[in-house]
């Protein structure tokens, strides 16, 4: 994980509040989500600063944004390499524990004349809550 306190930028107290509030829960939060979220805090606090914020926070390396196809983009308060499953009934996504971080990505060579530099890996499925409904 980069150490995001490291990047010459000002670490404002919303930043700050975002960050809290984004690695207390373990949900991966969209923007909206994080919004009511920290407007508990801060409750002034607009939803363009939400989202300016957390472009900083991905751009510091400080947390994850994953924004896979059409879904709306979630964020994780991990930012170390992990993977995700995604619920396709609710969108829920949660951490898929115990899988290797990394495959050797100089073992793949280029796919379709692309040199390739790095991969995500998504699972999707449906999760226990919607599984449970039907």
């Amino acid at each position: 994980m980069s150490d995001w306190r490291a990047t010459p930028r000002r670490n404002s107290r919303q930043r700050q509040i975002l960050l809290a509030e984004l690695r207390s829960v373990s949900s991966h939060p969209t923007a909206l989500e994080l919004y009511d979220m920290a407007r508990r805090r801060l409750p002034s606090i607009s939803l363009g600063t939400v989202y300016r914020n957390l472009e900083v926070l991905c751009e510091m390396g400080a947390i994850g944004k994953l924004a896979f196809g059409v879904a709306e983009a979630r964020f994780d308060g991990d930012a170390s390499p992990h993977h995700h499953v995604r619920c396709t009934e609710c969108g829920r996504v949660d951490d898929a524990a115990g899988f290797p971080e990394e495959p050797a990505i100089h073992d793949v060579g280029d796919v379709n004349g692309y040199k390739v530099v790095g991969y995500r890996l998504e699972f999707i499925g449906i999760c226990p809550a919607c599984g449970n409904r039907g």
